[in-house]
This record gives C-alpha cells, sequence and structure tokens, in this order.
C-alpha cells in the first residue's frame, strides 16, 4: 500500500499501459481518475477498477478540456499528488511521405497535450502545497533516431526534453518529473505499428512483430505489467531524490 490515501490523474487510461497503471496504483491504496478521450471507453474503465477509480473524458489537444477534466478530477478525489502523462499516438513514414497533418496530430497529443497537462497538475500541486509526482511516458525511440519513425521519434524526444526542463524548474516546490523510456511492448496498438512496417519494409503480418521482440536481450517484447514497478516507484517518496530523469524499462534495448 506504497500509495494508499494518495490521489493520481492517468491520461490514455481506457485501456493498454494506462489502465495497468490505474490497476496498479489502486492496488497500491491510491484513488486514480482515468483520463481518456473516449467517453464510453474510459468509463467502462473506472468502472472494471471499482469505486477508487473515477472516468474523465479528456482530449489533451484541447485547453478546456484539460482545464475541465482536472478540475472534476481534483474536485472529486480531493486534490492531486500524482499525474501520469500516458496518451500518445504512434505513426511511422518516410521522410518523403510525411504529412503536415499527421506531423501536427502526433505533437498535439505527444507534445503539447504532455505539455499542458504537467502545466495543469503543477498549477493545482503547488496551490495545495504538498509538492506531488509528474511521470511522463517517453520511449526508446526518443533516445535514437529511426528511418521510418522520424515523427514520433521527435516527439519523444521532446517529451525527455520537457521532463528534463520541467523537472529542474518544478522541485523548487517539491514537485518531481520524471520519465519512464519503455521499450517495445506488446498490445493491441502493435497491429496497427506491424501494419506501418508491413507496408514500408515490405514484410509479412506479424512478421516485424515476431523480429522486434527476438531482439529484445530479455528474450520477448514488453508488457504494460512491466512497466508498473517503475510506475509506482516513482510516484511514492522512495523517489523522492530523483529529478529530471528517465528511466529505461526496455528489456536492455537502450542502455543510457
Amino acid at each position: 500500500m506504497r500509495l494508499n490515501g494518495k490521489t493520481a490523474l492517468i491520461t490514455g487510461a481506457a485501456r493498454g499501459i494506462g489502465y495497468e497503471f490505474a490497476r496498479a496504483y489502486i492496488a497500491e491504496g491510491a484513488t486514480v481518475a482515468l483520463a481518456d478521450i473516449n467517453a464510453e471507453a474510459v468509463a467502462q474503465a473506472a468502472a472494471a477498477l471499482g469505486p477508487k477509480a473515477i472516468g474523465i473524458q479528456m482530449d489533451v489537444t484541447s485547453q478546456a478540456s484539460i482545464d475541465a477534466g482536472f478540475a472534476a478530477a481534483t474536485t472529486a478525489m480531493g486534490g492531486l499528488d500524482i499525474l501520469v502523462n500516458n496518451a500518445a499516438l504512434f505513426s511511422a513514414a518516410p521522410i518523403v511521405e510525411i504529412t503536415r497533418a499527421d506531423y501536427d496530430r502526433l505533437f498535439a497529443v505527444n507534445v503539447t497535450g504532455t505539455l499542458f497537462c504537467m502545466q495543469a497538475a503543477a498549477k493545482h500541486m503547488i496551490a495545495a502545497g504538498k509538492g506531488g509526482k509528474i511521470i511522463n511516458m517517453a520511449s526508446q525511440a526518443g533516445r535514437r533516431g529511426e528511418g521510418l519513425v522520424a515523427v514520433y521519434c521527435a516527439t519523444k524526444a521532446a517529451v525527455i526534453s520537457l521532463t528534463q526542463s520541467a523537472g529542474l524548474n518544478l522541485i523548487a516546490n517539491k514537485i518531481n518529473v520524471n520519465a519512464i523510456a519503455p521499450g517495445v511492448v506488446d498490445g493491441e496498438h502493435w497491429d496497427g505499428v506491424d501494419a506501418f512496417f508491413a507496408k514500408y519494409e515490405n514484410k509479412q503480418p506479424g512478421q516485424k512483430k515476431r523480429e522486434v521482440g527476438a531482439a529484445v536481450p530479455f528474450g520477448r517484447m514488453g508488457t504494460a505489467q512491466d512497466l508498473t514497478g517503475m510506475a509506482i516507484f516513482l510516484a511514492t517518496p522512495e523517489a523522492d531524490y530523483i529529478v529530471a530523469q528517465c528511466f529505461g524499462v526496455d528489456g536492455g534495448n537502450w542502455m543510457a
């Protein structure tokens, strides 16, 4: 019960990694607001997790939606101790096929959404005067370039940079900002990722997924559950002296 009595908001929490984080936080004693653009899905996810879960419809590309979502969450929970910026989109294309619309869409969610959710959380935490924890979801893709994934890699590199700057700025208010950089994580989203590579690398469906899983030093792709330990740790007082860092949880894919 390392998060007993704590309150958390997790974006992109209707499924996948965000949902698993919410489940793990509740198991550790927290009350969690699950935020997601899909109102029906997030309501169902919160209902499945029980009375300590609250479903919040939030579009992280809209400032009005961010403001309303944080206000609703903090009112329902009585405050905010932890933010996990998990909402993100993926896309892939060769440089000559990248469109401005796709670029704008990914940056709006992955970078702008992360920044202004951090800002909203920090305002609530500073007003409460108790400090807090902000955890941003980066990626191993933010530590290197990938030929077909330029825009996504750039967004996650920006998340790492924002984590560093926000961490240095907000620690004066006892708000720790850190990030988690997963490697390749299995889940329903990988059907779409695999399809991108099948198209651009002339691979059979499922081939890319098998290849990247086999290439992980640990011997397999990660799962959402593999990430929950770090997400819990960074939200606890055990991590009070950790500031502006990005932790790889990737089975050995990248050595910082």
